[in-house]
């Protein structure tokens, strides 16, 4: 009874944002997406990256907001205004791929559970035949047993009748995260085969106790008009969304990544206490694919990624799905 008590305390601030989201996301031009990531969803392994869920409602700010104060605060190099912005809370799951075992697997990665909320701020800028699209992303959460993670990863596999989780004794402990994070991509469009092809390169950066890295990648996208393509862990934000409001669209997209990691604390572990950790690789390299459709106002978007070795002694590429609703108001 006393367990149950203290969880229920401490899913209190997640029931409350969960019930609040749908009143906010009736502002005029906003767009509330649900996101699962899961290993599940590209291949048959239960480990690594094994869940991810965010709920994100992306808006238009007004000129008086004070997330458009921030924006206009900032230098211009980083960005001028917000054309839109957003805010998201994200729960994220991390095992070594036996979950069976009880004891330290002293080779894998640690177990770790992520809970955190965010802010970005968006803007597009015409430059001739392209366009600059700039995000900036601000986290603030927790890792450790705080986030539940244990809790939720065994009740899960309790209803799925999957393998309990038996070494989350062995998770990291519970500390504060603050990461930003800055992306800018190029894209430029054209007319092919009675669709839209744009394609172009980004580069980015993060840093923090979650992540520090600094990244480059080459996306290209075929289908109907949209603001970009969906971003996937460690990326923050949202930028998926079709900007026609009428019938049928679709897209199809791709995208290469590589980061040069310096700081990835669920493979570093814990900051300032002593936890198990892996050695982790600086170089880093995704690639991902996917299908957008929406009918109106409803979008739903999958994407699959393959990582190259996160750390030394993986035996495999890691694989994982992401599969992303969205309700535009």
């Amino acid at each position: 009874m006393k367990l149950n008590s203290v969880l229920r305390w401490k899913l209190l601030p997640l029931v409350a944002a969960i019930s609040l989201l749908p009143t906010l996301a009736q502002a005029e031009g906003s767009v509330l997406s649900v996101k699962h990531e899961n290993d599940g969803m590209a291949s048959s392994d239960d480990g690594h990256f094994t869940s991810g869920f965010e709920l994100n409602w992306t808006f238009e700010p007004s000129d008086e907001s004070w997330m458009q104060r921030l924006a206009t605060a900032l230098p211009d190099s980083f960005i001028g205004s917000a054309d839109m912005a957003a805010y998201r809370l994200v729960h994220q799951i991390y095992t070594p791929d036996n979950i069976e075992e009880r004891r330290l697997i002293e080779d894998d990665r640690p177990y770790a559970g992520l809970v955190y909320g965010g802010i970005s701020l968006y803007e597009d800028v015409p430059m001739g035949n392209w366009r600059q699209a700039t995000d900036l992303h601000l986290d603030i959460g927790l890792v450790g047993p705080s986030s539940l993670a244990d809790s939720i990863q065994r009740e899960v596999h309790r209803i799925t009748d999957s393998d309990r989780p038996n070494g989350w004794n062995n998770q990291l402990g519970d500390e504060a995260i603050v990461n930003v994070a800055m992306r800018r991509q190029w894209w430029h469009s054209s007319p092919f085969i009675g669709k839209q092809f744009a394609h172009g390169p980004s580069v980015g950066a993060a840093l923090g106790n979650l992540y520090t890295y600094a990244s480059a990648g080459y996306s290209v996208r075929w289908g109907d008009e949209a603001s970009g393509i969906p971003t996937l862990t460690p990326n923050p934000g949202s930028r998926h969304h079709m900007t026609g409001k009428e019938g049928w669209q679709w897209y199809l997209f791709a995208s290469v990544d590589g980061y040069y990691m310096a700081q990835n604390l669920t493979l570093d572990g814990n900051s300032f206490r002593n936890s198990h950790s892996v050695d982790r690789k600086e170089w880093v390299g995704d690639i991902s694919a996917g299908l957008a459709l929406a009918w109106e106002d409803w979008q739903v978007t999958y994407a699959a990624v393959q990582r190259s070795r996160e750390f030394d002694g993986q035996e495999e590429q890691d694989k994982f799905g992401a599969l992303t609703l969205s309700k535009r108001f």
